[in-house]
């Protein structure tokens, strides 16, 4: 997998800076994306990436301020200009469903898709066969979400030594054997390739988190993630502020990684009021207290 991040800023854009959007290529598991919040945009800066709206097979909305939203109505009604028909799914807070319908139907917009809108409690959203997407509830001035992404375990690989002592020849039931499956050679003797597979090899976990202050939600959502994406609104400084306004700082977020035991962390969602000149400083407060963290950018690609 690998997660793009279309916007960075918070609130407001910048020269540098859109608002917040993340896109998750599934390459390695199927062809389509899905898209973590959708703020003023979002489409603009899809248009400058490899990426297509038609291949976006859903869409997580953190929280319904517009810096996190305001993008949607556009992409919706260009996704459906450029005549997709495949099925898009809004997962999101109360409130997403009103907000859609209502500014689709104010501006007659239509749609060529069908679009379903499920709006979410905090618990296990669903479990496709091959990734888990569960919703936590977080702290902020409206209900905002964060959500994991956990893929399914694989299966180890075939011990050829194995199979070699057990003159087990190659032949076209090696794949069901990797599969774990019970096969039955020419010769009559019963194979089962559960006997032959190493131990299964864990999947990849990201968490990726709306806008909150520091919750205790926060250490179960990030729990031993390969990858944590985290509002850093403010510096250290502004603590009293940032958590009032429902916000986290560099270190607050960073202590978490730590205390989390994830492996990586992107810091995103930066206050306007910093600039290019600024992110060195806003990046030692975060290595300070967890070493491996970057600073996201707009088009910045992570692998996991």
């Amino acid at each position: 997998m690998e997660l793009t991040f279309l916007g960075t800023s918070a609130g407001v854009p910048t020269k540098e800076r859109n608002v917040t959007s993340m896109i998750l290529n599934l390459v390695g598991i199927r062809k389509s994306y899905w898209l973590f919040d959708c703020g003023e945009g979002t489409q603009h800066r899809i248009l400058n990436s490899p990426f297509k709206a038609s291949k976006i097979e859903k869409i997580f909305i953190t929280h319904l301020h517009g810096d996190h939203i305001f993008g949607l109505p556009g992409l919706l009604c260009s996704r459906s200009m450029g005549g997709s028909t495949d099925l898009l799914t809004l997962y999101g807070p109360k409130g997403l469903k009103q907000y859609i319908e209502t500014t689709l139907s104010v501006s007659a917009s239509y749609m060529t898709y069908p679009l379903e809108i499920i709006e979410i409690e905090a618990g296990q959203l669903f479990d496709d066969g091959e990734l888990i997407v569960t919703a936590y509830s977080l702290e902020h001035r409206v209900e905002c979400y964060g959500y994991r992404i956990e893929e399914h375990a694989k299966s180890g690989s075939l011990d050829a030594d194995k199979l070699a002592q057990d003159n087990i020849p190659r032949g076209p039931w090696m794949q069901a054997l990797k599969a774990g499956e019970t096969i039955t050679l020419e010769e009559g003797r019963v194979i089962n390739g559960a006997d032959y597979l190493g131990e299964p090899i864990a999947g990849k976990v990201i968490a990726i988190f709306g806008d909150t202050e520091p919750t205790e939600q926060a250490l179960l959502l990030a729990k031993d993630a390969d990858l944590m994406v985290h509002e850093t609104t403010l510096e250290t400084a502004f603590e009293t502020k940032a958590n009032e306004r429902g916000h986290s700082t560099t270190r607050q977020a960073a202590k978490l990684a730590r205390e989390a035991g994830v492996k990586r962390f992107v810091a995103t969602h930066l206050s306007g009021r910093y600039s290019t000149n600024d992110i060195p400083m806003l990046l030692a407060e975060c290595q300070a207290e967890f070493p491996n963290t970057e600073m996201a950018e707009d088009y910045l690609t992570i692998k996991v």
